[in-house]
């Protein structure tokens, strides 16, 4: 029987009914890969529940699993991330997960175990919209530049920093995709300071605008699965209940764009490392 796929927005995302993710064959796993590929986030509001190993296999389907460097893991299961808003898990912020990694995630899959009456709904945005939305000028401005991505845990215990190109080619579609985001991109590095803090804020805004987002509101047991790599997504904090996820990740491919054409800017009389304010 042919999955039923109903997109959820103009920009960005379709729910997908009539697949069996614990027991998928390989040509519905094709058509599920294909359609990530064209809808960037896909939403299976009927699949049951899938049980750890379920979860895991799908998940492992794309690619190696990422084992987290700190977030709490589901017993018993190193590779599924427990997402609980009782221990502060409300990423409330525009982001792309874990670009302060040398190579961030392809994509994620995210089982909604446990909801609140109302609210907690999630959010993703359409980045190859948001790079298309920008002037010819300013696309050509950008190609060829890179921007640091720093995260430090705010107990010390983990730092890591990345540089990538401020446009991406996807390595699938080959389509070019905006790849800042509010949350971990610090600088671009090839512009002075204050250049740099009034770009990133335009094309942050550019990147969170609505007309190019998706909004889902979740019921328990529904799963989806986002391509990291030409989204960004945040989960909307606007409710007083717990709401519970456990997430696999697919780690990921270093992410590819133009060659830079400039280097590293540097005031007079600063060290190379300056630019990584």
């Amino acid at each position: 029987m042919p999955f039923q796929v109903r997109p959820i927005s103009g920009s960005l995302g379709a729910e997908v009914y009539g697949v069996d993710l614990g027991s998928v064959d390989d040509e519905g796993f094709k058509e599920v890969h294909d359609l990530l590929m064209r809808h960037l986030v896909l939403f299976f509001p009927d699949a049951g529940g899938l049980t750890p190993q379920a979860h895991e296999a799908f998940g492992g389907r794309f690619g190696e699993l990422e084992v987290h460097p700190f977030l709490p893991k589901l017993e018993g299961h190193e590779k599924i991330v427990v997402l609980d808003s009782s221990q502060g898990a409300r990423a409330d912020v525009w982001h792309t997960d874990v670009t302060f990694a040398q190579s961030p995630p392809i994509a994620s899959v995210l089982q909604v175990t446990l909801t609140p009456e109302s609210g907690g709904d999630t959010m993703w945005s359409n980045q190859y919209l948001a790079y298309e939305a920008l002037s010819e000028p300013m696309r050509d401005l950008l190609e060829g530049t890179t921007a640091s991505h720093l995260f430090v845990h705010p107990n010390g215990s983990f730092r890591s920093e990345a540089e990538h190109p401020v446009v991406r080619t996807h390595p699938v579609t080959g389509r070019r995709s905006l790849y800042v985001n509010r949350m971990f991109t610090r600088r671009i590095l090839q512009l002075a300071k204050g250049e740099s803090d009034a770009l990133l804020e335009h094309l942050f805004a550019v990147s969170e605008s609505p007309q190019r987002t998706c909004r889902y509101r979740w019921v328990e047991g529904a799963v989806a699965m986002w391509d990291n790599r030409a989204t960004q997504h945040y989960a909307v904090n606007d409710y007083a209940g717990r709401r519970v996820g456990q997430r696999v990740t697919v780690m990921g491919d270093e992410p590819r764009g133009a060659e830079p054409r400039w280097g590293k800017f540097r005031e007079a009389g600063m060290s190379a490392t300056s630019v990584k304010e």
